[in-house]
């Protein structure tokens, strides 16, 4: 017996300045559509409609509305940059569609038309500047693409920082794609910061860790470089000069759960045992997976529908337990840190003891209560290796 078809737009961009990360989004909600089809748990199957936006900012509106007009489809599954969630955002709010948006992302945003299943700010940047005032300086360098994404964690970094009598020490921007990194690695080898954070996106950010590599090993230098988008295909494309990277995030290949290692056994037989997903892949395999869950408790693929069924429905996913706070739209997560070795994997230093409730504008957050210089950090992660 045939089973009905419901549509489901990808949006990613498999051409650009950040294909490779768009490729690695598509691999991962492909795969969980064809598991899902093959499922007798599923009285449904999807059908995927992907479209292409080649990393072009515009072109996501346009293929947006392609998807909604032509396919009719009432859920889209995609976006890497906030740059490209902001285009399909006012299309999904003026139709009633819903974007199940799987990227770790910057917060202070919430819309009833939007699923983010992605971090947020509560479970990335909170976590990371937290273990760097704590355990390595108050005085940070960032380096970042020039979008929202690189404005807004700069701005969180900047509040807490300050909060705690540190300070940023420079903000150096290049445009999506930019490949001219010498003159900020150069002044990074000049000035000697004590750390650098870095949140550029895709080719940019492995021209200048390459570059970053090669000027401080050549100087001499020790310098940490902190991310919270840096994941093991990435790691292989930028090669040796990736490791010893401070990485915050909710899903690494190496977490020792029996759900991820079955997720990566799959993913490996499917796409070559060197292979690796992302973060984001692996974000919007589960978005796949919730947006599936709900609609079969639902019995339709109708918007109001699905958001009720989706709220609150706990998940066992690769990363762990994840479930969708009515309240926000956001998904609850588990933060972790980890660093990059020489293997292209990274090693998990700390974890929260629970998934943490999403709080994407941060209004849990009180910055009165961060250290002064020299003392303590209150509520700083305490940090063990995670067997």
């Amino acid at each position: 017996m045939t089973k009905p078809s419901i549509p489901v737009g990808i949006l990613c961009s498999q051409s650009g300045p950040y294909q490779a990360m768009g490729r690695e989004i598509l691999k991962s909600a492909l795969m969980a559509v064809d598991e899902i089809n093959a499922s007798p748990d599923f009285d449904f199957a999807l059908t995927a409609h992907v479209r292409d936006p080649r990393g072009i900012i515009a072109e996501y509106h346009t293929a947006c509305d392609d998807l909604i007009r032509n396919t009719e489809v009432n859920h889209l599954i995609g976006c890497y940059t906030s740059a490209s969630r902001k285009q399909v955002l006012p299309i999904v709010e003026r139709t009633d569609r819903l974007l199940w948006y799987p990227a770790r992302y910057e917060g202070f945003e919430c819309s009833d038309n939007v699923i983010y299943v992605g971090a947020s700010p509560n479970h990335n940047v909170l976590p990371l500047v937290r273990f760097v005032l704590d355990n390595i300086s108050r005085h940070i360098f960032c380096v970042g693409s020039n979008y929202v994404w690189t404005w807004e964690t700069n701005r969180v970094t900047r509040e807490l920082v300050t909060a705690a009598q540190g300070s940023i020490l420079a903000e150096r921007l290049l445009e999506l794609g930019e490949s001219a990194v010498e003159h900020i690695v150069s002044e990074i080898v000049r000035r000697k910061p004590p750390v650098v954070f870095n949140t550029l996106v895709g080719s940019s950010s492995y021209d200048f860790i390459r570059a970053f590599h090669s000027a401080t090993t050549a100087a001499g230098l020790d310098i940490p470089m902190l991310s919270c988008s840096l994941c093991e295909p990435e790691l292989k494309i930028v090669g040796p000069a990736s490791a010893g990277c401070i990485t915050s995030s909710a899903w690494f290949e190496s977490i020792r759960l029996p759900e991820n290692r079955a997720f990566v056994a799959r993913w490996k037989a499917r796409h070559g045992e060197g292979s690796s997903p992302s973060v984001d892949g692996q974000s919007a395999y589960v978005a796949v997976y919730l947006l599936a869950r709900a609609i079969q408790r639902a019995g339709t693929a109708d918007i109001d529908e699905v958001r009720r069924a989706a709220v609150g429905y706990r998940y066992n996913s690769p990363q762990g337990p994840v479930w969708i706070d009515g309240e926000t739209n956001h998904c609850v997560l588990t933060p972790r840190l980890a660093v990059s070795n020489a293997q292209e994997q990274f090693d998990i230093f700390w974890e929260a003891a629970a998934p943490v409730k999403p709080d994407p504008y941060l209004s849990q957050l009180d910055v009165a209560v961060l250290p002064s210089r020299n003392e303590a950090l209150p509520n700083a992660p305490h940090l063990r290796i995670v067997k």
